[in-house]
């Protein structure tokens, strides 16, 4: 599961739906594995306006990559930061979530990931 990914995941469970606080998904224990692709300016510079850049922030810090600036970067920003283009490409295409979890802090439901496959099944008691 890409990091990017996870700007998109929020709880399944039917009682997280109306807070914000099921949003992000906090990553615990995780197992990440990288890629090597090529980079890719205009998919970057398409992907950022779609960004929950707090949400980012807070799964960066997290996963323990460097800070990221507290506003998204414009294009023409990330053209003249070729640094700061890189990092962004390695966080949010390049790095996976291989094994570990999901936590939702609203309610505190755990969701695996095994072999960069999260399972979002819930069990009956929480749909």
């Amino acid at each position: 599961m890409k990091v990017l990914t996870l700007n998109f995941l929020t709880c399944a469970v039917k009682a997280c739906k109306s807070t914000s606080a099921a949003f992000p998904l906090h990553p615990k224990d995780c197992e990440l594995v990288s890629d090597t692709l090529e980079a890719n300016p205009k998919l970057l510079f398409n992907i950022l306006p779609r960004i929950d850049w707090n949400a980012l922030i807070i799964t960066a810090s997290e996963l323990g990559f460097p800070t990221l600036p507290p506003t998204p970067p414009t294009p023409e920003q990330l053209e003249n930061d070729p640094k700061m283009m890189q990092e962004l490409h390695t966080l949010l295409l390049e790095t996976q979530i291989s094994e570990g979890s999901l936590v939702c802090a609203n309610c505190s439901h755990e969701y695996r990931v095994k072999e960069g496959i999260a399972n979002f099944l819930l069990p009956n008691h929480l749909v």
